[in-house]
């Protein structure tokens, strides 16, 4: 069995999108994460904020964060995942040193 450590992602999405699919995009990542057998600690919208630099022609982003506990194996998928979704325009996956 591959050892669980503690990690936190801060994504940013389309600024454009309605609750409905920030709903969607949420539940979409809390759910890659359990079903690969990972466990969500903390999920959370910030709301939308300015960005630093233009990013897509975009000026502002919604920010979510999301604490988890999953093995090495879940971090690569779900960063696999970001790039391949429309909607995220900025991902980071950090792990939490314990």
């Amino acid at each position: 069995m591959l050892k669980t450590v503690n990690y936190e992602s801060l994504f940013i999405l389309r600024p454009d999108l309605d609750e409905e699919k920030i709903a969607e995009m949420m539940e979409k990542f809390r759910g890659l994460i359990e079903s690969n057998g990972g466990e969500v600690t903390k999920l959370d919208k910030w709301g939308r904020r300015r960005l630093a630099y233009e990013i897509k022609r975009l000026h502002e982003g919604l920010y979510i964060i999301l604490q988890f506990k999953a093995n090495q194996a879940v971090v690569r998928e779900l960063d696999r995942v970001f790039k391949i979704t429309d909607e995220v325009i900025r991902h980071i996956i950090k792990r939490e040193d314990s």
